[in-house]
């Protein structure tokens, strides 16, 4: 805690591929034994298509087609239904015990979608939430959201699309949305938005909606 603000480091892991992504959230997850040990993990991955738990296992015989296309396919213990993961995107895995923020999961969820609408608007552009969760330019999702907490400790997170190449979701129904589309921070505003450009935005949006101070190693 600085001032009563609770402490975050920023880790910055690069291109890593998604099962590496999941053991090092494990990682950060298991130092919360031993105290506070809230870190925020961000990175990219090469292209993988990830399964939720919400409702019914996807259907195996829907995942084989996905792997010929050249993605990996994982299936996560984090919410919702199947989403796609690749270069060019933002990913955020903040590792928060959240009793160290009084907070609960639904305010959670909410504030990670706050912090993605403060970065996209401090980028020019305007994004909104929905009856549907992440974050969304009309109807077309900009942002997912999908998280895990054990005792009260959070994994997985958000998504955010800064020059990904969306095509990749066209081989899929987005988190099981229908009759929705997916967009990018460079296509709305016609321009390339890299993930370091996007970065310092997510990064400022986060330690003011969390209220928290945000560190990293020189």
């Amino acid at each position: 805690m600085q001032g009563g603000r609770p402490l975050v480091r920023v880790v910055r892991l690069g291109l890593v591929s998604y099962q590496e992504g999941l053991r090092l959230q494990q990682v950060y997850v298991d130092r919360h034994r031993s105290g506070p040990a809230h870190s925020l993990l961000l990175c990219e991955h090469p292209p993988v298509y990830t399964t939720g738990i919400r409702h019914e296992p996807y259907p195996a015989s829907r995942l084989d087609p996905l792997r010929l296309l050249g993605a990996e396919v994982h299936r996560a213990n984090r919410g919702g239904l199947i989403t796609f993961h690749g270069p060019g995107q933002l990913v955020c895995y903040p590792v928060l015990d959240l009793s160290g923020f009084r907070k609960s999961v639904r305010w959670y969820v909410a504030q990670l979608e706050k912090t993605v609408i403060s970065a996209c608007g401090s980028l020019g552009v305007t994004a909104t939430t929905s009856p549907h969760t992440g974050v969304w330019v009309g109807d077309n999702k900009i942002c997912a959201v999908g998280i895990h907490c054990g005792r009260h400790v959070t994994s997985h997170g958000l998504a955010l699309n800064c020059s990904t190449d969306l095509s990749w979701f066209s081989h899929i129904v987005p988190c099981g949305i229908e009759g929705k589309g997916v967009t990018s921070l460079s296509r709305e505003l016609r321009r390339d938005v890299s993930v370091h450009e996007a970065t310092p935005h997510l990064l400022a949006a986060f330690g003011e909606h969390f209220h928290c101070e945000l560190s990293e190693d020189a």
